[in-house]
């Protein structure tokens, strides 16, 4: 090649490569250009008041957003009412379970997160508790999202409200308008899942995806139901995590209990703990509760057709219990079907 071909070919590929989107974030790269038009969709009162909420009455969904063009979430920030000690505790709870925020990627036809509100910010069992982490928090009555969640084409969200009670709702969502992504760029996904009670011999399944893409975190909601105690009340504890990538014929991930999974040690021996990867915001013996999180922002787990993410209950499977999940990943479209939420009844702890 000429020289002075070589050489427009190197700058072609800087000039390519400075002006290429800034997909991470944090301290570190603040000091790079940021690139893109900065927007926000929220609740505020349109007329200029202080109304800034809609209320969503039972049976209602209404629209958090709705954008046509390529871009990246960056923020995402809610609270509501009911919550206490105003509201009865059974609203509080289906205030957070069966709510059910769903988020559609580029004109897709099914969601690529479905999960109940208050689960999706990651503590279980219709509970705020305050915690922070790198990607979720929940704090003095917010809850506020960081994971990045790009898009290509369009961007719509949804919340539905599928409890007996009007929810009061206020949400602000910012995000980074883009000329373009790139091509490859993976889209953000979030499926729940519950088993109640799990079944004797059978590992709970947190995830199943097929396609191309990287497993991020999970949240796992634990509930003991033995009525005789198996190594304790926090028995289920026992459990191994067990992932199977790429259609393995054994887990090529295989641990040696949850709590050790979670980060913790000796059923989480000093109690709750909120780390910027893992913690468990409730720890109760006596009523043998467990919600821990551990994202996998050090070690995000690559698959190239499959995924399989699940987890013992007790040491064979044999301490029975409630649990359910959220998984968070990112892949490329199309995305498998996930499981059909229950009945609203259902949803409740």
């Amino acid at each position: 090649m000429p020289i002075r071909s070589f050489l427009l070919v190197l700058l072609v590929a800087a000039t390519s490569a400075a002006e290429r989107v800034p997909l991470g974030g944090g301290l570190a790269s603040l000091a790079e250009p940021h690139r893109g038009r900065a927007m926000h969709a929220s609740s505020a009162d349109p007329t200029g008041g202080n109304q800034d909420f809609r209320v969503v009455a039972p049976g209602e969904s209404i629209t958090l957003l709705d954008y046509r063009g390529a871009g990246i979430v960056r923020r995402f920030w809610v609270t509501f009412y009911p919550r206490p000690p105003l509201a009865p505790p059974e609203n509080v709870i289906a205030a957070h379970r069966q709510n059910i925020l769903r988020m559609y990627w580029d004109d897709e036809s099914t969601p690529s997160v479905e999960v109940p509100l208050g689960d999706f910010f990651g503590v279980g069992f219709g509970e705020h508790r305050d915690y922070v982490s790198l990607p979720l928090a929940q704090t003095s009555g917010g809850y506020v999202c960081y994971w990045p969640m790009p898009f290509h084409r369009a961007a719509r969200w949804t919340l539905t409200n599928q409890s007996g009670a009007s929810l009061i709702f206020y949400w602000n969502i910012d995000f980074v308008a883009q000329r373009a992504l790139p091509k490859n760029v993976r889209l953000f996904h979030a499926q729940w899942r519950r088993q109640n009670p799990t079944k004797p011999g059978r590992s709970y399944v947190i995830l199943e995806a097929r396609g191309e893409g990287h497993y991020v975190g999970t949240a796992l909601f634990m509930h003991g139901l033995a009525s005789v105690p198996v190594l304790g009340s926090l028995g289920f504890l026992e459990g191994d995590e067990q992932i199977t990538i790429d259609d393995a014929p054994a887990p090529s991930i295989a641990g040696t209990g949850t709590e050790d999974y979670f980060n913790g040690g000796f059923y989480f021996e000093s109690g709750p703990i909120a780390g910027p990867y893992a913690g468990v915001v409730i720890k109760d013996p006596a009523a043998a509760r467990i919600s821990a999180y551990r994202w996998h922002i050090e070690d995000a787990i690559p698959f190239t057709r499959s995924i399989r993410v699940a987890i013992e209950h007790g040491p064979t499977n044999d301490v029975p219990a409630d649990y359910s999940s959220v998984a968070f990943f990112y892949q490329r479209e199309p995305h498998a079907s996930f499981p059909a939420l229950p009945a609203a009844a259902a949803l409740l702890p």
